[in-house]
């Protein structure tokens, strides 16, 4: 491996590497978004964890277990999209670094700088799906008056 000494080479490999750093910055603001969400599940079951062990009089369990294992899918659903966020960053440092050294150094590696980035867009995909799943959930939870035992009670 034999490093350039054209400075011109070098930028234009800096500059062709540095395009999907911006897809970084939208997998960071993802995962903390996700990232939240699953802080409030998790305080939320802990919520309903705790009127379960308190057992107050016209508690029902039934709801309380159904809202559990709503929240446990949810939770699932967020770790899940983390992961695959987590990974499409990975890809895409991947891709910068395979993109940069194609172009700083004879190294034919366009199918892999492809491949990489590809998996990066359906690892991003996923996590979306998944993300789109909880917040289906999230909001199916909601009672807006309708039902009022359906939910173990407020935060």
């Amino acid at each position: 491996m034999i490093f350039p000494a054209d400075a011109d080479v070098i930028s234009h490999g800096i500059q062709l590497a540095v395009a999907p750093v911006f897809l970084l910055t939208a997998v960071a603001g993802m995962i903390g978004v996700v990232a939240n969400r699953l802080a409030r599940i998790i305080d939320r079951a802990r919520v309903v964890e705790g009127r379960m062990k308190e057992n107050a009089p016209g508690f029902d369990p039934s709801v309380a277990w159904k809202e559990l294992g709503e929240l446990r899918t949810r939770g699932l659903l967020a770790n899940s999209s983390i992961g695959l966020l987590t990974l499409c960053a990975i890809l895409i440092g991947a891709t910068i670094v395979v993109l940069f050294l194609g172009e700083t150094v004879d190294l034919p590696m366009l199918r892999a700088s492809i491949v990489s980035f590809l998996a990066a867009l359906v690892s991003f995909m996923l996590a979306l799906g998944c993300f789109f799943a909880e917040t289906l959930i999230a909001t199916r939870l909601l009672n807006f008056g309708k039902n009022p035992t359906r939910s173990v009670g407020p935060d």
